[in-house]
């Protein structure tokens, strides 16, 4: 299953700049689970995060019943891009 797929169809109804986000695998502790990091513009971020982490959380649980199917556990990690502004 293409869980990155599932995971930018998601997020992209959500957010400001929907082609500068990146979505990447990163290795995990055991084969039955997965972790996918997002990394958006800051605004986005905190849109994709939301007030508590009520936004992040719906997200997680969508793609953990995605997940379900392949018997695997996927965790989520939201990132922003760094803005180095000099001022």
């Amino acid at each position: 299953m293409d869980y990155e797929l599932i995971i930018r169809s998601i997020i992209e109804p959500l957010v400001e700049h929907k082609d500068i986000i990146m979505i990447r695998e990163l290795p995990a502790n055991s084969p039955k689970e997965l972790v996918y990091l997002i990394v958006s513009e800051n605004d986005d971020t905190r849109r994709l995060i939301g007030r508590r982490g009520i936004i992040a959380n719906a997200i997680r649980e969508v793609v953990s019943i995605a997940g379900k199917k392949d018997k695997k556990r996927i965790h989520l990690k939201f990132e922003s891009f760094s803005n180095e502004e000099n001022e």
